[in-house]
Parts: structure tokens; sequence; C-alpha cells
């Protein structure tokens, strides 16, 4: 066995090895075409250790992963992650043995926490969802349906000194029909509710004769449910995912050498007494300049492993959109705006029940309210011209915007705080104008009064539809508002508050529109001109996204249950938005950008190739750890496709890989088969073929966007 940096001649040998790598972290066993493949153990300079079965880099198979604080985590990995049958064992003594996906416990599992309760039966998304039972040490038990970790549904709750609760259930505690039994047969059944406005019941004595019954059903949330708390469980510091080396960029980088490059400059990276001192900017292809003037490149990754002190400043990036400050001719309407909203949510109003009344609906139901620049008893004065302010279904979209977790103070700061709206550069083909909110929480789009129309008519079904699914992928709309704007003009802007898709620190590298539409569906923009912002089409698509079983199954799931919705309420043209983020990228050499339909050279196996700064988000963001859930930072494999002639729907596999994050969401929503879309569908039925335009019956356009998208979406085997 030889002992060898990773950057000598014998990378690409194939063999037992011992490797020290840049970093300081220290691999041995089976190496194939510069990482490891087949068994394998691998130390981390931080204590954190993993032995076992490597595929291509990255820990696949049966393995065994020890952080430092001495948890360990033995069984299947897949891709780098924790996924299949394994078992955590926490630095307390906290026990999991079941199935996991991508880190996360899923399926059935069992977990004996360190208080001495016990859990078993059914997993989703790292909590307790489904049918299980919970075992208090002080031998309380129940046994029924979860939901996010909670007791949520049918479900019996089993006292030590044999009292017992059969019923339902929300939010851990009993809400709806229930009975309460006694162990001498004496029952209560009735309506439960934690705050005993809609509680009432009756209650059976026994058959033994007792004395006058003295029992408060409120007892139960205040006493008996004391002793029955849900343990939460210890955390995991750090996935193994998040250790996993980036070979490339180690490859690339030939132990940290200094090669000298033909400008004199020094490539690999380098530390001087000026990264304590000095002061340190971000040059032009990923290089930094010293206060002497010196240039040196600085890899990011390297810095971090060996531990330097030096506090990188994220590199500033371009953001989409042009700030509306004083002077721009929509900084007037965006005043109004934040003012009309403000006013909107602040606004006091009675506490908020799901159940929502038909006459909240009504389309009717909206309040103008005027804003003379000097104020009024319910408005502060503005330096804006008086304009008026309508709130369409008031009640039902702060029903919403609770139904969708939004709280009120972190909306108002978000769109009406110190920071300017964004106006996107270009209205989309619909006319329409798009503003995003300084953080990207939200955007605003201006509509039609035809859309405000199709909105208003399918909120009922919306709203039921959005709160039987929670991950639903159709747009989530937190508001629907009009500025009428006084004086000679009175023109009005309606425009509706949305969440925005891409809200994340992840880089999105590529973003698809897909309709599965063919006519015109391909990015009309120059290849020079197309970059991580562009949104490309149809017909620029050169990948399939393969997705772990699980997600995969609910995502089919999911698409058709909004397909029903959409096709019910004679909707069409909507399409799915994908966002796309490389986890590894090559770095580009030149600044150039990649074409439409390539992105970038995959020919030798590298990922695409990028703009420098969204190169520079990657390696800052591709770490960290965010919330997961079916359209949201979802962990994927894109293979390459080729598409060898125009009619072919999707193009054909090419064997080549990229680990990949998605976000992915069903966007443009409120347009309905109207007269305009059906005479549009007949003018261009004479030119092209009927069923590769997009303006067609929902019942078709359905069908059409289901086939094409679970032939773009397929199970990852």
């Amino acid at each position: 066995m030889s002992v060898a940096h990773v950057d000598d001649e014998e990378a690409a040998e194939v063999g037992d090895v011992e490797k020290a790598l840049p970093s300081g972290d220290f691999y041995t066993g089976q190496w194939c075409n510069g990482c490891p493949h087949g068994n394998g153990k691998y130390l981390w300079t931080d204590g954190c250790m993993y032995v076992g079965e490597w595929f291509k880099g990255k820990t696949t198979g049966k393995g065994k992963f020890c952080w430092p604080s001495g948890a360990t985590y033995e069984g299947e990995f897949k891709h780098g992650f924790m996924d299949g049958k394994g078992t955590y064992t926490g630095f307390s003594g906290e026990t999991y043995k079941g199935t996991w996906v991508m880190n996360l416990k899923q399926g059935e599992g069992t977990i004996s926490f360190v208080n001495g309760d016990y859990y078993e039966g059914e997993w989703r998304r790292g909590f307790q969802e489904g049918y299980g039972r919970y075992h208090w040490k002080n031998g309380n038990q129940y046994i029924g349906q979860w939901k996010k970790g909670l007791i949520n549904g049918n479900g019996t709750m089993i006292w030590s000194n044999g009292n017992r609760y059969d019923g339902f259930w929300e939010d851990g505690f009993p809400k709806g029909n229930g009975t309460y039994k006694w162990p001498d047969g004496s029952f209560f059944v009735g309506i439960w509710s934690k705050d005993g406005k809609d509680q009432n019941g009756t209650y059976y004595p026994s058959d033994s004769p007792t004395e006058k019954f003295d029992w408060d059903p409120q007892q139960v949330f205040l006493e008996d449910l004391k002793d029955c708390k849900i343990c939460g469980g210890e955390k995991v510091s750090i996935w193994p995912s998040e250790k996993m080396p980036n070979w490339f960029a180690i490859s690339k980088e030939k132990d940290g050498k200094q090669r000298r490059r033909s400008d004199g400059s020094l490539s690999g990276f380098s530390m001087s007494s000026d990264f304590n001192g000095g002061s340190v900017s971000f040059g032009s292809e990923g290089t930094t300049r010293h206060g002497d003037g010196s240039v040196r490149r600085l890899h990011l990754e390297d810095s971090v492993a060996r531990g330097s002190s030096l506090q990188l400043k994220k590199p500033p990036t371009r953001r989409q959109g042009q700030t509306i400050s004083r002077g721009h001719k929509n900084f007037e309407l965006m005043l109004n705006l934040q003012l009309g909203i403000r006013h909107s949510v602040g606004r006091p109003g009675p506490a908020l029940s799901l159940d929502l009344k038909t006459s909240a609906f009504d389309p009717r139901e909206k309040f103008w309210t005027r804003f003379p620049p000097e104020g009024s008893k319910h408005t502060p004065p503005h330096p804006s011209s008086e304009f008026k302010w309508k709130d369409y279904c008031p009640l039902v979209f702060r029903t919403l915007r609770k139904l969708f977790d939004i709280d009120a103070a972190d909306y108002m700061l978000s769109i009406c705080g110190d920071d300017a709206l964004r106006e996107l550069s270009s209205p989309g083909k619909s006319g329409s104008f798009f503003y995003l909110t300084n953080d990207d929480k939200y955007m605003i789009k201006t509509m039609k009064k035809a859309e405000v129309k199709v909105l208003i008519r399918m909120l009922p079904a919306y709203y039921n539809h959005v709160r039987s699914f929670k991950d639903t992928l159709v747009t989530k709309f937190f508001g629907l508002h009009c500025v009428k704007l006084t004086g000679s003009t009175q023109k009005k802007v309606r425009f509706v508050v949305m969440g925005n898709l891409f809200c994340t620190d992840t880089a999105i590298h590529r973003r698809f529109d897909l309709k599965g539409s063919f006519q015109g569906r391909t990015t009309a923009k120059p290849e020079a001109e197309i970059d991580s912002t562009t949104t490309l089409k149809d017909l620029d698509l050169n990948y399939i996204f393969r997705l772990q079983k699980l997600w995969f199954k609910e995502f089919c799931s999911q698409v058709d249950r909004d397909c029903d919705f959409l096709e019910n309420e004679r909707i069409m043209d909507y399409s799915l938005l994908i966002g796309l983020h490389f986890r590894e990228v090559s770095t580009p050499h030149t600044s150039g950008v990649s074409s439409p339909t390539g992105n970038g050279d995959c020919e030798n196996g590298e990922a695409p190739r990028l703009s420098e700064d969204s190169n520079d988000q990657l390696v800052i963001n591709s770490t960290r750890q965010s919330p997961v859930s079916l359209g949201i930072n979802m962990a994927a494999r894109a293979e390459k496709t080729v598409r060898k002639n125009d009619c072919q729907v999707v193009g054909e596999p090419t064997g080549v890989m990229y680990d990949v994050i998605l976000f992915f969401g069903i966007i443009d929503i409120l347009q309905d088969y109207d007269i305009s879309k059906k005479l549009e569908h007949a003018y261009k039925s004479m030119q092209y073929d009927p069923t590769s335009i997009s303006a067609v019956d929902p019942k078709l356009y359905s069908k059409r966007f289901r086939d094409f998208i679970f032939k773009v979406f397929i199970e990852d085997t």
C-alpha cells in the first residue's frame, strides 16, 4: 500500500491506497479515477469518520459514520445521504432504528429516548406521522394517528391508572368527538375543546351505585396530559452528506500547490500575513486582491477546511430587477401599495377560524379606503398624492396567510419595510409587471380585471384545495388589492401578492418554464445573453430529473390532484416552473455563459459551466441546511438528455448524471378558457398542429401537461 498526495500522477490508479488530502483529511481504501470507489475509511480533521462502501466519491452502500461527540450511524447510504435501513445512536444514548430517506426518518422506525420513553410506528420527513405508538416511562401510552411529530387524528390515550380517552386529536390535544372512560365502567361522551368554549357532553355512570358525579372535562387538559409530553430528541450537528468532499475541486487545486500563470500571479490557495491584518477583496475569476495589489486565487472550500480565521463576506451577486427609488416612474405607486398593505394587515380583526362562511367569498366582499395626503382618522399622512385602496375578500386572504404560516409582522416588514421593492426588467407576455420584495420572499404582480374575476370566482375551491393539501404545488396567494389613483386619469392598478418560489440562499443555476406544448416554446434570447436568470422553455430542456422513490410517488399524486383542481376550474395555460442548483460545478475558464439548449459542454462528464457570480453563490451556500418539502430544496439527480429531432417530446438519456437541488411549482393559474383563448385556438389550429399549441381545452391541457411532466420527472432506481 502506498502513501501519496491526491495530486500525484498516480491519482488515476485503481487499487488500495492511502491519501493525504489538502484539507488535512485522510483516506485509506479502494480508489478509482481520482476518488474513493469500493470499501474505504475517511477521517476528517474535525474528528468525524466514515468506514464503509463508496461509489464514485460518494458514500453509497453499507457503512458507519461516527461523530466527534460519540454519536454514530450504521446502515445504508446513498449519494452521501443516510438513506435506507440504519441505526442512529446519539451522544446521549438516544437510538433510532428504522428507514431513512435523504437524512430524514421516513417509513417504519423505532426510537428510544434517553428519558425512558419510546415510539414505534411511521415517520415522514423526520417527524412521527401516520400510525404509531408512544410509550411513556411512567406507563402512559398513546396508540393512533400522528402528524408532524404531534398527536393528530383518531387515537387512544391510556393512562397508567386505567383511565382512557378514545377519539379525535388536534396538535396534541383532544378536539372534536371523543369518549373518556374510567376503570369502573363509567364514561363521558361529548365534544372536546381545549379552550372549553365549544365543549359539551354527557356523563354515563357505571351500573354500580356511585356518589353524585363532580368532574370537569377540562381536567384532562389541565392535569391528565401534563405527564404526556412528547420528547423532541437530540439534534444532529452535521449530516454526513454535508461532509462529502468536492473531489473535482480537489483534483483541480492540486493539493494547493502554487502554479505560476502566464501573468505572473499565483494559482492555488495561499495564505499570507495580509489575511489577518490587511484588506481582502474579490477580483474576477475567483481571485482575491490584497492591499498591496498582489492577486492570489482563493479557494473557499479549502480555507474552510483548514479552519482559517478569515471571515469571508458573501460576494455581491447580481439580483433580478431594478430598485424602485425616488424618480422611478412607479415610485409613487409603490408607496401607495405599501401604505395600503400596512393598513390592511395591521387593521385589527376578529379571531380567525379556518372554517369560513360562504359570505366571506362573496365577490361584493370588498372595502374601499381613502388615503388623503394629510391623513385621516384611519390612515396616516403620506407624501404621495391622494389615492383609494381596495381590499378584495380580506377575511379569506387573512385566513390564507394563517394557513400558510405567514406571520403578519414579518409580512408587513417584507413588503412595507424601509427597503424598496424591485421591478423586474420587463413585463411578462401577459403585459403584467412583477415586483419583488427586498428579501425575495414575496412577488407582487399587476393584474388585468379579467384575472381578478377568475381568482375571485375560483377562490372558494382554491381555499379548500390548499387547506386539504398542504404540499400543493400551485401558487400561494396572500392578498388581492387595487389602487385607484385620483385626478384626471382615475387609473386603477390591481395586483396580487404571491409567494416567490425561488426565495432561497441556494444559487439557482438554471430555470425552466414547462407547459408540455411545443409551438414557440423556446428561448428567443441570443446565446450570449443567456445566464442563470434566463427562463428556458420546453424545447430548451435537456435533462430528466430522477426523484427518490417516496418523493416521486408524492410528486405524482400531488401533480394529479393539482391538475384535477385546475381542470375543474376550467384553467389552462399554466406551467411548471423549475429552478435547478448544481451541487458540484466546474469553475469556468471564461466569463462566458452556456448555450440555451446545451447549458454547457457536458461531453466530458463535468457539470455545466456557470457564470462567476453563480459559482460564488454555490461555494458559499451549498452546505447551508434548509428545510425540505415537496418542490422546495429537494435533492435529486439530473440526467443529461439529447433531443435528436424537434418532434421528440423528451430527449434520450445519455447516462451523464449530476447531483442537484430542485425548486418547482405550478404558476400562472389564472387563465381560464375564455372566448379569446378559444379564438386563439381556432386561429393557430389552422397554422400548426392543434396538439402542439398552448391554447387548448382545459381537459386536453391537463392531460398533455401531466403526460409531459411525468416523462421529465421519473423515479430514481
